[in-house]
């Protein structure tokens, strides 16, 4: 039996849509510049240059029951938090150097999620050529809704993708519009990380984020068709 000096954190898990059982997640990465606005928006030239990956730990996950309203506590060291709203890929078979035309039989399903990031500090730190981890893997920084499994969706190629701040509209794209898209993206993926069950992967997020500053007391509602809304309140 193994011992430890203290007791391990709980595992981070997120529910399953319709589902006793549970999601258990074991990485969070995340697609960044994947729609051509937000890249316009951001002050860069859309191509197809190899997309950009970064992390958040997994206890960066923060659930939100369906049909309930989340907490996103405003974090420390920032006047300037953003919001992202994106399309969540959960991985359910692993796998290393992966065809493109067999990256769907790796996916399990699919969640609403919001990837929030501290832009000031995440834009010093590029500018120092830094990493980003302090404006991206902060404490509860990827609130998401439950995971709809891909045996109830199909597969997403397309969907409005949408985010309202207090119920203004604040971003919104369709899935189809993305640079690399799913399958694309799971395949390049794999050929950096192998993959595994419980992965999550963060497509990227449309325009919208030039505005995106949140404050407290505001209300993010996230929409993807078919899978329901994801909302969070600041606090």
């Amino acid at each position: 039996m193994t011992r430890y000096a203290f007791e391990p954190a709980p595992a981070t898990s997120v529910a399953i849509q319709g589902r006793a059982e549970r999601f258990p997640v074991r990485r969070v990465y995340c697609v960044g510049r994947n729609y051509e606005a937000h890249v316009r928006e951001m002050g860069h030239d859309p191509d197809r240059s190899p997309p950009i990956f970064f992390c958040k730990p997994a206890d960066a996950v923060v659930e939100v029951a369906d049909g309930e309203e989340g907490r996103f506590p405003y974090p420390g060291e920032t006047s300037n938090c953003h919001h992202e709203i994106e399309l969540v890929v959960a991985i359910g078979e692993g796998g290393r150097d992966i065809p493109q035309d067999q990256a769907r039989r790796h996916i399990f399903g699919y969640a609403i999620g919001l990837d929030m990031t501290r832009r000031d500090l995440q834009r010093a730190a590029a500018k120092a050529g830094q990493p980003w981890e302090t404006g991206k893997a902060f404490d509860a920084s990827a609130p998401m809704g439950p995971i709809h499994a891909v045996q109830d969706t199909g597969y997403l190629d397309t969907g409005a993708l949408s985010l309202h701040v207090n119920g203004e509209t604040r971003q919104q794209a369709d899935l189809s519009q993305l640079i690399w898209n799913v399958d694309e993206t799971i395949a390049t993926l794999s050929r950096l990380f192998e993959l595994q069950p419980g992965d999550l992967i963060f497509s990227g997020t449309p325009e919208g984020v030039g505005v995106g500053e949140v404050r407290r007391g505001d209300v993010m509602s996230g929409r993807f068709d078919g899978l329901g809304e994801l909302r969070v309140r600041v606090i």
